[in-house]
């Protein structure tokens, strides 16, 4: 049986858990989470009506490698939790369960990420790892203040 490998990554942010799963819940700031140099791409129309049993398509470049991958949300539970699967894509195994809880009063938002890179060992050594600790310490950084930015646009919206 080839190895399962496991990536976590935990944030707090000024936010209560059902703004920031709202936040989440928006395919579209999937985009905006993600580094330029993925080139990622929904392919799904929006909107997208996210629940259990959803299918989203997407394209992004791995190393200047055009990828077509395909999650399945298969667990949804607002404003706690969901998990993506990767139905089709670069991995053999991808398994990500986003937690949302209140702690201090914010939000803190855990990742867990199972996974299983086609090539074994060598390739997660080589490459994985290092790509999606970059993935996530770019969307760490882009989150606070996107969030700010959501936040922004409801209150606008509300004015119009």
């Amino acid at each position: 049986m080839k190895k399962i490998y496991r990536f976590s990554a935990n944030q707090w942010l000024p936010r209560q858990p059902e703004e920031v799963f709202s936040f989440f819940s928006d395919a579209k700031n999937l985009e905006a989470l993600t580094p330029p140099w993925v080139k990622f791409k929904i392919l799904t129309p929006l909107p997208i009506d996210i629940k259990e049993g959803t299918l989203i398509d997407y394209k992004l470049k791995v190393h200047g490698l055009p990828i077509h991958w395909r999650t399945e949300i298969t667990e949804w539970n607002p404003p706690h939790h969901f998990v993506d699967t990767q139905l089709m894509g670069p991995y053999t195994l991808w398994h990500h369960t986003h937690s949302f809880s209140s702690k201090d009063g914010g939000t803190l938002c855990s990742d867990l990420v199972r996974y299983r890179p086609r090539g074994g060992a060598l390739i997660n050594q080589l490459f994985v790892r290092r790509d999606v600790d970059k993935i996530f310490k770019y969307r760490k950084s882009q989150l606070q203040k996107l969030l700010s930015m959501f936040e922004l646009r409801k209150l606008c919206h509300c004015f119009r």
